[in-house]
């Protein structure tokens, strides 16, 4: 006669539990289910003739040890294709067709009872493109480097710089092909499934995964248990948990008697990993060792002969480990994180070992979508992009420099027990920085200071004393811009932002919000110094995108650059230039699979010419970007599912749509259409509806069926008669509705509403 309430900390695992009690045929109508996460029931028992007894019982109690494996829906920093957002008056953009000109703005025109908004491109010497809003797709923001040269209309410059880069990427492609085929015939180490202690390891991990991470980790582990050597990348930014996706591969590694080589650039890297993987491995007989500088001879030889013994499970260490004295007894898996920071020599002894064990390579510099899509097949990728789910956006402030509200900041942080990074990018003035912030903050504070003009171990041991927790602030220069994960620094204070590029700042902001604790970056710059229009451009690009994973949308477009010319190789940065980013990899997309000899699907754009109003009003939606992004949306639906939520999402976030919206949304459903049947243009003419070219079976089937149709063999064209009195969407739809009709070769003949 007890009240039992059932608590889980997901509603997936409470209606897992009621299909559980169901089976056992225990009633469940009585049981009253609650989200919340508790560890262990209870039962309570009021005194006698009191209330109801109550029983809590939770998943643990139903199902022993938990698994937090339940994946949210949650914000995924994977960006969409194109870049509409950031197209903004003035910007270089390239047209697919006709090359590089600079984006004029948005311009309403009406032709012959069309009216409709254009794009407005200049190209070279004054001539002037308008490309139709429905087209919106087929123009891109130029990324690629300085200002580029702007192209001639009608002339070859465009098809030019085309075809060069295509020469190179597709040879570029072919040795990337031909490098997988060898490396698809070298025999390798075919690892065994996993063992009841892989089980407990990954049972034991604190946090929840992420979709991404779980991915990932069935992918390395598939790799791994393949009969050829791995050699997976793993992408993702610091904090995103790649480090756990190498602590259960290298895991699975010594659980099947290997060794395995963690190579990391920097000593303070090297630490945060033997930390974390002595942590992990700690319930487990699994040796963990570190060779690093902070590790002396003696026991460095000690370590060095432990390894060709095989009585060291894990070495990490820096470039150190690919010395020539570094002999392993059984080395079956190499991890290296970050790869690109490594010289040319060390790239080469990597090179070799790739030929005979398992390597797993990992970097924080973003790989772009289309990249990771272009290379599939020919380089195993895992992108982990989905931020850990109480991570919180970064609070960014920009301002002139106002030193009351630095210090008021630098002090909240202090006070609740977390750290400071305070970049003063001029090692001439570094010194003097901080002796007046220690003069202002007081005794309390304890500060120190770190630039790239300090002899390396000096550097090292002040970043472990910050990360270790024996400093406060760290006064230093842009160098903590890429890789340190300190997660009790969470303020983060930049003076003369002005001075640093866009992927700049946004790394650095990058240092901090690296836990559930809520985050505050303050850019500041001179209030002497005139801010250039480009200067001034970067700090509203980095104070306007604050949500986690915007920095896709701009300031990862120059680091995703950098991670194409990591991947790909330095010389290509040229050819990216040359043409831009986004139709640099659609080249090297189709270069791929030329290479493979999959089919090129090459969608051709459908021309649309009716005499009808399909345009967004400025009264409906007021921001010129914001109507380019719903253009660059409607525009670039590839079926009409994807259309519908496009919709839906604009009725919900601007309101019901005015007929000009409503006819434009019948002319890209028109559009998707006439794109299944093959069909590149339908215009108007007198007062009929041209749409070529039109299978002939089609063509004849129809002009048989409809009154209003006729076919004209030699040009595949089909003529359509305008009924009378219809126009903007009725017009639409009712030619969709004959291409449907047709299509579907029904004979009853498609009437005029």
């Amino acid at each position: 006669g007890a009240r039992v309430v059932l608590a889980a900390e997901g509603r997936g695992s409470l209606e897992r539990a009621g299909e559980v009690l169901a089976a056992k045929a225990i009633p469940t109508e009585a049981l009253l289910s609650v989200e919340a996460d508790v560890e262990e029931g209870f039962w309570f028992q009021p005194e006698p003739g009191g209330r109801t007894a109550l029983a809590l019982v939770t998943e643990e109690d139903l199902f022993g040890s938990r698994r937090h494996t339940r994946v949210a829906p949650r914000l995924s920093r994977r960006r969409t294709e194109g870049v509409a957002v950031e197209l903004s008056p003035g910007d270089f953009a390239v047209h697919q067709v006709h090359g590089v000109g600079r984006y004029v703005g948005m311009v309403r025109r009406a032709v012959a009872g069309a009216e409709r908004d254009y794009l407005l491109l200049e190209y070279a010497e004054g001539d002037r493109l308008y490309v139709p809003s429905d087209q919106v797709g087929v123009v891109a923001k130029y990324l690629g480097g300085e200002a580029p040269r702007l192209h001639r209309l009608g002339t070859n410059d465009w098809p030019r710089a085309k075809a060069r880069v295509r020469r190179a990427v597709r040879d570029m492609a072919g040795e990337l092909v031909r490098l997988y085929s060898v490396r698809m015939s070298v025999p390798g180490h075919a690892f065994g499934p996993d063992t009841p202690w892989q089980r407990e390891l990954e049972d034991a991990f604190p946090f929840e995964e992420t979709r991404d991470q779980l991915g990932a980790i069935e992918e390395v582990k598939r790799d791994m248990e393949q009969p050829r050597p791995m050699d997976r990348l793993i992408c993702g930014d610091v904090g995103y948990g790649k480090t756990e996706i190498a602590i259960r591969a290298a895991f699975k590694a010594v659980m099947d008697g290997k060794q395995v080589a963690v190579l990391v650039p920097t000593t303070l890297l090297a630490e945060q990993h033997y930390v974390t993987f002595s942590e992990r491995y700690a319930p487990f007989p699994v040796t963990v060792q570190m060779l690093s500088r902070f590790v002396s001879d003696r026991e460095q030889r000690q370590i060095l002969e432990d390894a060709e013994r095989g009585k060291v499970d894990v070495v990490i260490g820096t470039h150190r480990l690919l010395s020539s004295d570094v002999k392993f007894k059984d080395l079956g898996l190499l991890v290296v994180d970050e790869e690109q920071r490594f010289g040319v020599a060390h790239k080469e002894r990597l090179k070799k070992l790739r030929a005979s064990v398992d390597v797993l390579t990992m970097t924080a510099t973003p790989i772009p979508r289309t990249l990771e899509m272009a290379l599939s097949g020919i380089r195993e990728m895992s992108v982990v992009d989905t931020p850990p789910e109480d991570r919180q956006p970064v609070l960014t402030y920009v301002g002139p420099l106002d030193e009351d509200m630095a210090l008021a900041a630098v002090r909240r942080e202090l006070l609740r027990g977390g750290q400071v990074f305070w970049v003063h990018n001029r090692v001439q003035t570094i010194e003097r920085t901080a002796g007046s912030l220690r003069q202002k903050l007081g005794e309390d504070a304890r500060i120190v200071v770190a630039h790239g003009q300090m002899d390396e171990e000096r550097l090292e041991k002040i970043m472990l004393e910050f990360w270790d927790k024996s400093a406060d602030v760290l006064v230093c220069t842009t160098i903590i811009e890429s890789g340190l994960d300190v997660p009790n620094a969470n303020t983060l204070v930049v003076e003369r932002s002005e001075r640093l590029g866009l992927a700049q700042l946004y790394q650095l902001r990058g240092r901090v919000g690296r836990s559930a604790e809520r985050a505050f970056a303050y850019l500041f710059f001179s209030p002497q110094a005139a801010l250039t229009e480009e200067a001034h451009d970067r700090l509203e690009a980095i104070s306007r995108f604050t949500a986690l994973g915007s920095g896709f949308q701009v300031a990862m477009r120059d680091l995703e650059i950098r991670g194409a010319g990591n991947l790909l190789g330095a010389e290509q940065h040229g050819h990216i230039a040359a043409v831009g980013f986004d139709t640099y990899l659609r080249l090297l997309g189709e270069a791929v699979a030329e290479m493979k000899g999959e089919p090129i699907r090459e969608e051709k754009e459908v021309r649309i010419d009716l005499p009808v109003k399909a345009f967004i009003p400025g009264d409906w939606v007021g921001q010129e970007a914001l109507r380019l992004e719903l253009y660059r949306k409607i525009g670039t639906a590839r079926d009409h599912a994807e259309l519908d939520q496009v919709r839906a999402e604009a009725e919900d976030r601007y309101g019901d749509l005015p007929p000009s919206v409503r006819t434009l949304f019948a002319v890209a459903s028109l559009k998707i259409t006439a794109r299944g049947g093959g069909i590149e243009e339908i215009v108007t003419f007198r007062n009929q509806v041209r749409i070529r070219p039109v299978e002939e079976a089609m063509g004849l089937e129809t002009s048989t069926a409809m009154q209003e149709a006729s076919y004209h063999l030699a040009t595949r064209t089909m003529n359509l008669l305008q009924p009378a009195g219809i126009g903007g969407e009725a017009l639409t739809r009712w030619v969709e509705d004959v291409l449907r009709r047709s299509a579907a070769r029904e004979p009853a003949a498609a009437a005029a509403p």
